[in-house]
Formats: C-alpha cells, sequence, structure tokens
C-alpha cells in the first residue's frame, strides 16, 4: 500500500458498487470485485479489476473492504464467509443503508475479527455514483482514517464525518433521515401528476405556476421527467431497492417512538407498483401505484 493508492475488496457490484468500483481503478487503486451472480460483476474486468468467485478471495490480503450490498441482513451473511480471510487490522466501509438493528451487528462482526469499521452509507443515486460525486457519511475510528480517506476521496465530493464510533450507527442515522425526504418528495411528485392525469390537468400548467417560487424543487422536475418521458430504466435507485429503505425507515422511527406516516405510505406503495411489474424501474415508477392495474 502507498501512501494514495490502496488494494480494495468491493462486495457488491449492483448499480451503486459498480460506479464505486470502476471510480476507484480511476484513482489507481487495485480493486477485486465480487458479486454473488458473477455475470454482474465481470463487465468490470475490462475497467482493470479482478473479478473473483468468492467474498473470501475479495477481502484477502486487502486493505480496504467495502461492502455494498441489498441491506444489512445480506451484508452480514456475506461478511460471515468473507471476514475470516481478511488480515487484521483491515479497514471494512459499510456502505448498504443497513437499518439501525443491523449496523451493531455488523460492527461486532468487524471486532471478531480485527477490522475497523467504519458506517458509511452514500448519498447519491446512479448518476452521481458514476461520476464519483457521492457524498459519503462516515463515522469510525481516528486510527485508520488515512487507509479510508483515499477511497472516500475516489468515490465522492464530500466526506461527512458523524463520529468515531461506527457502532453508534450515527451516519446510518443521518442517512435514514435523509431518504425519508427523498422518499416523500418522490411519493409527493407521483401523486401530483397522477391527480393532474386524473383531473385532464397539464403537467406543464403546474410546473409553470410554481416555477421560481419557494415550491419549485429539481428533483421534482428530474423524477418527473422519468415519469412523462418513459426515462424509468435504467434506474437511478429502484421500486424495491426504495421500499426497503422506506420500510428500514419506518422501524427506525417506531424505535424512537415517532410515527412515520408518509414514509409507511410510501413503503406500500412502492410494493404496489413493484407488484405491477415495476419492482426493477426507477423509484419514480411509485406513480403507478395510483391507478387500477387496468390503467
Amino acid at each position: 500500500m502507498t501512501d494514495t493508492t490502496r488494494t480494495v475488496g468491493v462486495l457488491g457490484t449492483g448499480i451503486m458498487g459498480a460506479a464505486m468500483a470502476r471510480n476507484l481503478l480511476r484513482a489507481g487503486h487495485t480493486v477485486r470485485a465480487w458479486n454473488r451472480t458473477r455475470d454482474k460483476a465481470e463487465p468490470l474486468a475490462a475497467d482493470g479489476a479482478q473479478v473473483v468467485d468468492t467474498a473470501a478471495e475479495a477481502v484477502r490480503d486487502a486493505d480496504v473492504i467495502l461492502t455494498m450490498l441489498y441491506d444489512g441482513h445480506t451484508a452480514l451473511e456475506v461478511m460471515r464467509e468473507a471476514a475470516p480471510a481478511a488480515r487484521a487490522g483491515a479497514a471494512w466501509i459499510q456502505s448498504t443503508t443497513a437499518g439501525l438493528d443491523a449496523v451493531p451487528r455488523l460492527a461486532a462482526l468487524a471486532a471478531e475479527h480485527g477490522l475497523l469499521f467504519y458506517d458509511a452509507p452514500v448519498l447519491g443515486t446512479k448518476q452521481p455514483a458514476e461520476a464519483g460525486q457521492l457524498t459519503v457519511l462516515a463515522a469510525g475510528p481516528q486510527a485508520g482514517r488515512d487507509a479510508v480517506a483515499p477511497v472516500f476521496d475516489a468515490v465522492g465530493a464530500r466526506t461527512v464525518w458523524t463520529g468515531e464510533d461506527g457502532a453508534a450507527a450515527t451516519s446510518t442515522r443521518l442517512k435514514l433521515v435523509a431518504n425519508s425526504w427523498v422518499i416523500a418528495a418522490t411519493t409527493a411528485t407521483g401523486e401530483a401528476l397522477a391527480l393532474a392525469k386524473g383531473l385532464g390537468v397539464d403537467p406543464q400548467g403546474f410546473f409553470d405556476l410554481i416555477s421560481g417560487g419557494p415550491l419549485d424543487m429539481g428533483y421534482l422536475h428530474a423524477k418527473a421527467a422519468l415519469i412523462l418521458d418513459g426515462g424509468l430504466e435504467p434506474p437511478s435507485f429502484a421500486v424495491t431497492t426504495a421500499e426497503k429503505d422506506a420500510r428500514l425507515i419506518v422501524a427506525a422511527g417506531e424505535q424512537c417512538g415517532v410515527r412515520l406516516d408518509v414514509a409507511a405510505a410510501s413503503a406500500e406503495r412502492f410494493a404496489r407498483a413493484a407488484a405491477r411489474g415495476h419492482g426493477g424501474e426507477d423509484m419514480a415508477a411509485a406513480y403507478f401505484a395510483s391507478f387500477d392495474e387496468k390503467d
């Protein structure tokens, strides 16, 4: 390991993980990539990654392990298999949106194998991930930050440190708050457009009405365009993943005595959209949950 380059084992090469792996390669890091479905990792070989068959191979002798998997349960399952092959003292960057219950268990697994644990979810979707413009929310020991900083710099434009104890899930807490806003805005966009359709209102009239005022926002226009122009595939953030995150948000609220009606309703909207065949589309496809199946 030089002062600026690392050997990074990347576990999970979906929309986000693949983009992060490519940015690590562009920054000069050595990347060993693994995905449960190897076909999803294979394209990274053309970018210079070493695509391996097992998670253990990916983390063996790595300076840094980066997990970007579906959820906390999956991350725990994969790392139980991989961690025994990792070298003591390696840093584990856990970027999966895992939820409050999972993070302490992941941190305990890291401690069991002598790994430095960083709770480090990211804010951003496909496009900023591909551009290396994610915001990294990080919590973990000061002692290992020199090892992880070049990785964060390669995948993100900004790193926000939230604490020194990854097990406390301070970064995950902040990510869930941010995602609650993203999900609420996505739900509101879809419902406004659905109501416009039902009432025979031209969506452009709505956009013109709020243009330049405090109710206007770039996110509304971005998600509305996907719905109106048929740009829901490939997704920036899939419906099924949004449902998972919405349920994590609701569970986090329940733990602290906060009722989150919008997040709970959004989870059900995502579930209905997925049941109608939109699960792999962008989360904006929750729009279709507003209509009967025949529509």
